[in-house]
């Protein structure tokens, strides 16, 4: 099943990497997983901002249209999708230098089930209020980053102290990675592919 590692993540997350690493699952499994979790931000934020309305301060709710949340919807559940590739091929490129050999299938599971917390933020665009949402996607990056630390010495295969190291390497990566898909996206802003709003 898809969401086979889901609860224990939350539950038990020592345990569940331990079962992770214990019962490796093929990439096209754990890419299931990463497709069918990317799916929640993408399909939640497109129907808040075009059905309910996203309420940022006092005034009316702001909706886009349908053509354009769709655009967003899809460029988002992209980017997700490529920046789980991404770290993955991070850690497998750094991995050499705190001792660990893995396969990109150990990185890539790494990787993506780190992720799990920040897209199940997703949820939380069905209420469209910014401060809710902010909240919400701290926590998840920050449980997201909880769990890079406590997987990577158990999938890496490494002591605690280097995959501190490891993951701390990691997270910086994963924030350079953030700072360029919001760069990336004001730079087609810019080019006029940014959001068309309802009237």
């Amino acid at each position: 099943m898809i969401l086979d590692h889901l609860w224990g993540l939350y539950a038990h997350p020592k345990n569940e990497w331990q079962q992770i690493d214990g019962h490796p699952e093929t990439l096209g499994h754990t890419l299931a997983h990463v497709l069918f979790i990317a799916l929640i931000p993408a399909l939640c934020c497109y129907y808040a901002t075009v059905f309910i309305g996203w309420e940022i301060g006092a005034g009316d709710p702001i909706k886009l249209t349908e053509r354009s949340a769709m655009a967003m919807a899809s460029s988002m559940y992209v980017a997700m999708v490529c920046g789980v590739f991404a770290l993955a091929w991070l850690a497998l490129w750094m991995a050499r230098t705190f001792g660990s050999e893995p396969s990109f299938n150990q990185t890539f599971e790494l990787a993506a089930y780190a992720a799990t917390p920040m897209m199940m933020v997703g949820f939380a665009a069905l209420f469209p209020v910014l401060w809710f949402v902010a909240l919400a996607g701290i926590a998840g990056v920050a449980y997201s980053v909880y769990l890079l630390y406590t997987g990577v010495p158990i999938l890496m295969h490494i002591p605690e102290e280097r995959g501190f190291i490891y993951a701390s390497s990691l997270v910086t990566c994963g924030l350079v990675l953030l700072v360029c898909l919001m760069a990336g996206t004001v730079i087609l802003w810019s080019w006029g592919l940014g959001p068309v709003f309802t009237h």
